[in-house]
């Protein structure tokens, strides 16, 4: 008898992009995008140069670590906002 895993024609490649997250600059891509935006609007729109340099510095350097620690951060931060907490003191 085969198993499964001998019959032809039932393996599918598994690529490498459809398992890592999509980072930009290491950091999480809508976050980047996000990020990049408000800056822009800080530096570009308000014309405050320095502080949307900083906002944009500081905002993806917490992104790039946050995605080092991990990749789905962003993720598990938006379902830990949607739940309702069960013992509020």
């Amino acid at each position: 008898m085969s198993t499964a895993t001998d019959l032809p024609g039932f393996e599918v490649p598994l690529h490498r992009s459809l398992t890592e997250p999509i980072l930009l600059g290491g950091a999480p891509r809508t976050v980047a995008i996000a990020n990049g935006t408000l800056a822009a609007a800080v530096g570009l729109g308000l014309q405050l140069w320095i502080p949307g340099l900083v906002l944009w510095i500081a905002g993806h350097s917490l992104a790039v670590w946050g995605a080092r620690v991990d990749p789905q951060f962003m993720q598990v931060f938006a379902r830990h906002i949607k739940h309702k907490p069960l013992l509020d003191a």
